[in-house]
């Protein structure tokens, strides 16, 4: 993507005669740029509206001309692109001033060429035409005409770039098909109406195949008869295009010079051919007519393909030929097996071999033969090789391939005898079926993968060329599609890392040839290593029916000369981590220096990669080091050797390969690399996706069709769901009867108690629901029931059985008041069917995810319920609320490696689990010899827990129901109250056993009450034996493992995981027959599409069917998506796209938060415009701190205007890597300000939006005050993107750019930046640049309407009592001019406080008596502690410098800034790592201060 930077570095170019005020002082890119503002200010900018001058048709020829370049222009011309669309200029004049009947063909390209430069900047597009739609359908039909312009004018180049953007248009049509307005005009072109313009035999043979569409043809014939001539040729525009592309392609010459805009034509057209193909919707009828007009054929026999040129055009075509076969059924949309496609193929022979048989008798071997015999392609060239034009013509037209007559309609069909014979080659050889080449082909990628920059672009798309990629859009054509598109770029987005990591360790290598031809290697990396012997071990003999061996083995050995930490660290690599072969084979002499921005692979002299997977290390006796519980031996000296798996399908094409000449990669490998572990899980992910496609995937039936994106889309809602509940129980979810009632304002309620007898919980009837249906007979009557049913619900306060009488008993309650839309979120969770919950930032998202899994466990108890987070982090925000529900943790797991984080002291891992299982088996079995001895019953009772369940089942029942039979006698005696207590008392058998508990035991006063405290205190009995059973299976298994599998399988009822964790241990999950009913996903908007659909297939099928209820996703897609390292699948083949994303945008219902409880309402304002509704909850206007202004400062929030400092801006020492010194140098003064008027660091956050500028702000910080005591370092400096998720009190952002907007102008971005602060907002950035981006205006409105300048008011300490609401006295305010007037008061402040504080200082006679009365220490103890607390001497200095300024008092001096990134990314505060900074940050991450 061209960042808006880009439009500074260009030539002056003057559209306007209009006098530029000051032109001397502007530069020449400053003159440049200003053109075009000058005219949006003229006649669009939305903030001169009232100046405007009348609406001209010339200016937009006149920009047309010269600055979008008139479709020629390169470069140049897309940058002023850029800027005229950044204008506003579509919006504001194009689309409002269009009129088909005067509109010029300048004002139709620079509509498309505006709507395509939005669609590459990914803005929303679409609400420009949808807010005046009238003209839509002509302009639509205007593109079409242009696309097919008439021959005059098609030889001037510059129309093939008109055409190829007018094309990318049509194509960003099709792909929106959910929008109403694209839908209607792009559905005509692609109907049953456009068969019009098939030959009329290959017609009726179509319809006599499919009966059904026959019928539609004939209502077609009838209302026909008067058909208009547009409609005509709307039908056969289709045709038409292709028909005009093939003329283009084949005109191409086979050598000398080619126009590159007719190549980027090509690309283009099959890249909207394969993303018609790629939809169901329009291939149905356009795969036929694709297929009539042969265009594979003809563009596989073009020039082009053959050309150097045409790499990109060739991939792209493989890829159309892959989807025009694909193994679907056009008619149905259902899946087609191998079987099945075997079977198409078997009759296209067949029906060959008739015609052979009928017309040539020479051929008649052909025709007789077995199929298996002839379907490849030697066969069938050498059968119709002998063929004149005539007779393969012939055979042709019998198959109605080609027309029997050319008349004029038909005279663009091919009929010379190479295309004929290619032709019937190519449609009937035997294609090779999609999963065998699947299984075939290599996971780890090779050198020619990671380089092809066709397949892996470069980290700089812009977005300009097509790319030979899958898209992930709204529709699949099946599962097998869904899955293998998601495969391909889940793969290729992975090669794109190992590219990144291989180039970075082996450049570090700096591998030499020597003079011998050798290679030296002159560097050293972390993650590589020389490779000092490599050897084949194995190559197993093939499984039955495969080709490859079933494994092969190495031995790859290192010498580990390295430091000690990097030695252990390749000695623990683990079994299944991928490392990485590479050979090298420099042509460069000892010392060369290595250039980053020049290619790599010429000047490394990289030959070959193979990826490997380790199995271990080899000890001294050649055998693997087993990873387990003991502690691994200590082997001696440097060398080590490990044992590898390699890919077995990548060997088998090497050694194909070496038979045919190529040279032996194995024997030549000198470098082995590793990967950091988080990383490198792709080939297990990958592995995952395979299997999946391998096995038949069982989605459930009600989500399969929403999920490929087809039928009605709120099918799965619960409403909707034939076993949707009529009575469910909500637990704790109610405080009150009020809250029940306040929280069904559209429903009434019914309850026959009277109010005071109504205390929760409450079990609630929806008399809405009908009653399930047993008959086909009852469901005719649905309907109309429906229709009777009454709004209404039933409410039936319920009490919960007592669990026994020690306070510990009681069940935890909920104590959140949820709103009325949450009580919606969780009543569709627990009902089954498919839930999307979207939660806008603070609306409880995670508490109304918690009290769903409550409330299933409560009302499902035999259920089990998966949870799957996108992070970590998220999963034990989770877990740490839902251990404050009543749910037992016996029934809580935690899988995964991020439970060392977990803030509690209990492990809910597996191992975990296990030791708390047996803890508490031995605490229940003591509770059973406790209960032994007070019954008084002799016998080894408690020994194991068989034993304790005949106890249970001879002494306890056999008392309780004796004591049962006592009672019954009193229950109709009208005794009194106390009698009947010391009865209780007497006859209950478990008295003795209670004595702990708090007395008395019996405290009611009738029968009943009595009754029911008998029965909690045999139910606290009773529960030890239950859960005694349950155990029971840890006594007869032994291992650990075994144990801990059988928790997964049987006694975990709630299982939670990372979605990445899901991937990864899908096989394992199913072969243990793990099961579940129920997924809850968090943060679902920030997961990957593969990675979101995996969780749904973690276990087999039961009797065919899938046996999941129910789905609740809960996220946000108005917040960042997954993060996609590589731009072009980020952005060309949307790979960012989650599927909770891609469901909203299909039309799923959705239940939307609509309260939030974290900013203040006036912060809240700057984002909730992006949100269907979104309110304050009540605390948010009553809480002290939401009422307190900020101390210090006279707005809670503000933007502050922040110019050049020395005449620079932004600055890009790297590409992409951009700082702003002077506003990172403003923000470290405020939060040095905020500091000393007493703000704790734990509340201050400081975000960025660029890297650069994170590290710059932590350089800074570091250099001003991170080691001063008094100011020290805020609770976190990162990026915007990295604390989604998080918030704090007080937010200070940095918005870097100052040429261009840069990526802040995706929306998402700026919604997570303006709701990460609770009480205070301070945005630093350049406001003319942002606030007039149409994206960022409803936020720069709010923002722009306060002071520009920093408004502080400095007489204010933290805390403060002042009210948020009362204005505050001008001369109370202090307004900061600019970011040096704010240092040098923020260094007046700091010197005063110094002062403050010196006075309350010991003098030097108190310090030396405070010192003499210390403790002495030896002078051992003290050199050791000396050494303990040893600092770098860049922060010694500082912090010397810092306790002399202190002692002296003397002037501030500005400190150098140390440009050393020491602080993680992750989290600062861990300044985990340090040493793996220092020599791993590449030299050009940091930027000396004199550069910036």
């Amino acid at each position: 993507m061209k960042r808006r930077s880009q439009t500074q570095a260009q030539k002056a170019k003057e559209i306007s005669k209009q006098p530029k005020a000051k032109a001397g002082a502007l530069t020449v890119a400053q003159l440049s740029s200003d053109a075009i503002w000058q005219l949006a200010s003229q006649y669009w900018a939305p903030d001169t509206k009232a100046d405007h001058q009348p609406y001209s048709a010339e200016i937009i020829e006149r920009i047309y001309k010269e600055e979008i370049g008139g479709g020629g222009g390169g470069s140049q011309s897309s940058r002023r692109i850029n800027m005229l669309e950044f204008s506003q200029y579509l919006e504001q004049y194009l689309w409002p001033h269009y009129q088909r009947d005067t509109a010029t063909h300048a004002h139709l390209m620079s509509i498309v060429i505006m709507a395509n430069e939005k669609f590459r900047e990914r803005v929303e597009v679409w609400t420009v035409f949808e807010n005046l739609p009238d003209q839509y359908p002509a302009f639509f039909r205007h593109v079409l005409e242009s696309c097919l312009p008439s021959k005059a004018s098609r030889e001037a180049s510059s129309t093939l770039r008109e055409r190829t953007a007018l094309l990318m248009f049509l194509n960003h049509c099709f792909n929106s098909m959910e929008i109403e307005l694209c839908r209607e005009q792009a559905k005509r072109l692609v109907s049953l109406s456009m068969w019009h313009c098939l030959q009329p035999k290959r017609r009726e043979q179509e319809l006599r195949e499919v009966p059904e569409w026959r019928k539609y043809w004939k209502r077609l014939l009838k209302k026909d008869k008067d058909t208009k001539p547009e409609v005509q040729w709307e039908r056969h525009f289709m045709q038409n295009l292709i028909i005009d592309f093939l003329q283009i392609v084949e005109g191409i010459p086979a050598e000398g010079d080619i126009n590159p805009n007719v190549v980027h034509y090509c690309e283009r057209f099959l890249e909207f051919i394969i993303d018609l193909e790629a939809l169901l919707p329009t291939r149905r009828f356009f795969n036929t007519v694709l297929d009539d007009c042969h265009l594979i054929v003809r563009a596989m026999l073009s020039p082009l393909v053959r050309r150097e040129e045409g790499k990109l055009f060739g991939q792209l075509l493989d890829m159309l030929k892959f989807y025009t076969r694909f193994e679907i059924n056009d008619v149905t949309g259902s899946s087609l097996t191998d079987h099945d496609m075997t079977q198409l193929h078997y009759k296209k022979i067949t029906s060959l071999q008739r015609a052979v048989f009928a017309k040539f008798p020479s051929l008649r071997v052909f025709a007789l033969s077995n199929v298996a015999t002839v379907d490849n392609r030697e066969s069938l060239e050498q059968h119709f090789g002998g063929l004149d034009g005539d007779g393969l013509r012939q055979i042709a037209t019998f198959l109605n391939l080609v027309p029997e007559e050319m008349v004029e309609s038909l005279k663009w069909h091919r009929l010379d005898e190479q295309f004929l014979r290619e032709l019937l080659i190519t449609r009937h050889e035997r294609r090779c079926s999609q999963l065998e080449a699947l299984n075939e082909m290599p996971l780890y990628p090779t050198e020619q993968i990671i380089w092809d920059e066709n397949v892996v672009p470069s980290e700089y798309y812009t977005g300009e060329s097509c790319l030979a990629l899958p898209k992930l859009n709204l529709q699949f054509l099946t599962l097998h599609d869904y899955l293998l598109r998601n495969f391909n770029l889940f793969r290729l987005e992975s090669t794109y890392e190992i590219r990144q990591d291989i180039e970075d360790a082996v450049s570090r290598m700096l591998p030499w040839q020597s003079e011998d031809g050798d290679v030296v290697f002159g560097g050293w990396a972390r993650m590589a290593l020389p490779v000092a012997s490599f050897a084949v071990v194995e190559v197993a003999k093939p499984h039955l029916g495969e080709k490859k061996p079933s494994r092969v083995r190495a031995d790859v050995g290192v010498t580990l000369s390295v430091r000690r930490e990097i030695k252990e660290e390749w000695e623990n690599l683990r079994k299944h981590d991928v490392c990485f072969l590479i050979t090298v084979k420099p042509t460069q002499p000892y010392g060369t220096k290595y250039n980053h921005r020049e290619p790599f692979i010429p000047q490394v002299g990289l030959v070959s990669v193979r990826g490997c997977e380790v199995e271990g290390m080899l000890d001294a006796n050649g055998r693997v080091i087993e990873d387990g519980p003991e502690p691994r031996p200590q082997l001696p000296g440097e060398q080590r050797c490990y044992r590898v798996w390699l890919d077995s399908n990548q060997y088998r094409q090497d050694m194909d390969d070496l038979q045919e000449g190529a040279d032996d990669v194995y024997e030549s490998f000198n470098i082995l690399m590793r990967r950091k572990p988080k990383e490198n899980n792709f080939k297990a992910v990958l592995e995952t996706i395979r299997h999946l496609m391998n096995t038949e995937c069982v989605v459930p039936p009600w989500l399969h069709d929403i999920l490929l994106g087809y039928g009605d889309p709120a099918a799965a809602h619960y409403s909707n769901m034939s076993n949707q509940e009529r009575s469910l129980e909500f637990n704790d979810t109610f405080l009150d009867y009020k809250h029940l009632v306040s929280s069904f304002p559209t429903y009434s309620i019914k309850c026959e108690l009277p109010e005071e007898s109504r205390p929760p919980p409450y079990r609630l009837i929806f008399e809405d629901v009908p009653t399930s249906k047993e008959s086909d007979d009852e469901e005719r009557d649905e309907k109309m029931e429906v229709e009777a049913l009454t709004k209404s619900i039933v409410v039936q306060p319920y009490k919960y059985e007592a669990r026994g009488p020690y306070p510990s008993d009681k069940p935890k309650q909920n104590s959140i008041r949820f709103t009325p839309t949450q009580v919606e979120a969780i009543r569709a969770g627990m009902q089954p069917g498919l839930t999307l919950v979207v939660g806008p930032p603070g609306t409880g998202k995670t508490d109304v995810a918690v009290q769903i899994i409550s409330n299933i466990y409560h009302n499902h108890p035999s259920q089990r319920t998966l949870i799957v987070t996108h992070s970590n982090q998220a999963l034990n925000q989770l877990f740490e609320k839902i251990m404050a529900l009543d749910i037992d943790e016996r029934h809580l797991l935690r899988l995964g490696h991020g439970e060392e984080a977990l803030e509690t002291e209990k492990d809910y891992s597996r191992y975990g689990r296990v030791n708390y299982v047996l803890a508490k088996r031995m605490d229940l079995l003591s509770q059973v010899q406790r209960l032994q001895e007070a019954l008084g019953v002799s016998g080894d009772n408690a020994y194991t827990c068989e034993t304790a369940g005949y106890f249970y089942l001879y002494n306890v029942m056999a008392r309780w129901e004796k004591f049962q039979n006592q009672m019954s006698v009193h229950r109709k005696e009208e005794a009194d109250a106390e009698k009947l207590r010391s009865v209780f008392e007497k006859e209950f058998p478990f008295g003795k056993f209670f004595a702990d508990a708090p007395q008395p035991l019996f405290k009611g006063s009738s029968f009943e009450e009595l009754m029911d405290i008998a029965s909690s205190n045999f139910r606290y009995i009773s529960d030890i034996f239950t859960e005694l059973e349950e155990f029971r299976a840890f006594e007869l298994l032994r291992t650990g493992l075994d144990r801990s599998k059988y928790l997964l399988v049987k006694e975990a009822k709630i299982i939670a995981m990372t979605c990445t964790h899901a991937a990864l241990k899908r096989k394992e999950l199913v072969n243990l027959g793990f099961r579940y009913d129920n997924i809850l996903m968090e943060e679902s908007a920030q997961i990957l599409e593969i990675e979101t659909f995996i969780p749904l297939l973690l276990q087999n099928p039961l009797d065919g069917l899938n046996r999941l209820k129910r789905w609740i996703m809960i996220g946000d897609h108005h917040q960042l998506p997954p993060v996609i390292k590589n731009m072009a699948f980020q952005k060309y083949s949307n790979m960012e796209q989650s599927l909770f994303t891609r469901l909203v945008r299909l039309g799923v219902p959705t239940v939307d938060l609509d309260g939030q409880g974290r900013a203040r309402a006036s912060i809240c304002s700057l984002y909730k415009w992006r949100y269907k509704k979104l309110e304050d909850l009540e605390h948010i206007l009553a809480r002290d701190e939401y009422k307190k202004a900020n101390a210090g400062f006279a707005h809670d929030y503000q933007l502050i205007n922040v110019e050049d400092f020395k005449g620079v801006g932004e600055s890009e020492p790297n590409p992409y890597f951009y700082q702003n010194l002077a506003e990172a140098e403003y923000i470290v003064a405020t939060y040095t300000y905020m500091r000393l008027q007493g703000y704790p660091a734990a509340k201050i956050s400081i975000l960025t939006t660029y890297n650069g500028q994170k590290h710059l702000i932590r350089d800074v910080i570091n250099a001003r005050c991170g080691n001063n005591p008094l100011i020290g370092w805020p609770h976190k400096i990162t990026t915007v993107d990295k604390y989604q998720g998080q918030q704090n009190d007080y937010i200070l952002i940095s918005l870097v750019r100052t040429k261009a907007v840069g990526h802040l102008r995706d929306v998402r971005r700026l919604v997570v930046a303006m709701s990460r602060a609770r009480l205070g907002l301070y945005v630093f950035g350049r406001v003319s640049l942002f606030k007039n981006c149409l994206e960022l205006q409803q936020t720069f409105k709010l923002l722009t309407q306060r002071p520009l300048k920093l408004s502080l008011v400095p007489d204010d300490s933290y805390p403060t009592d002042r009210l948020a609401s009362t204005a505050v006295a001008s001369e109370a305010i202090r307004t900061v001019e600019n970011m040096s007037e704010m240092a040098q008061f923020v260094y007046e402040r700091y010197m005063a406080k110094m002062e403050e504080l010196k006075g309350t200082l010991p003098t030097e006679e108190e310090l030396l008596a405070m010192r003499n009365q210390l403790p002495q220490e030896d002078e051992e103890d003290a050199a050791t502690g000396e050494a303990e607390t040893e600092e770098p001497p860049e922060k010694r200095a500082a912090t010397e410098q810092t306790v002399s300024k202190k002692k002296t008092g003397e002037a501030f001096k500005p400190t150098p800034i140390l440009n050393e990134i020491s602080v993680e990314d992750e989290d600062m505060n861990q300044r985990e790592q340090v040493t793996e900074d220092v020599t791993e940050e590449p030299a050009e991450e940091s930027t000396p201060a004199g550069e910036t």
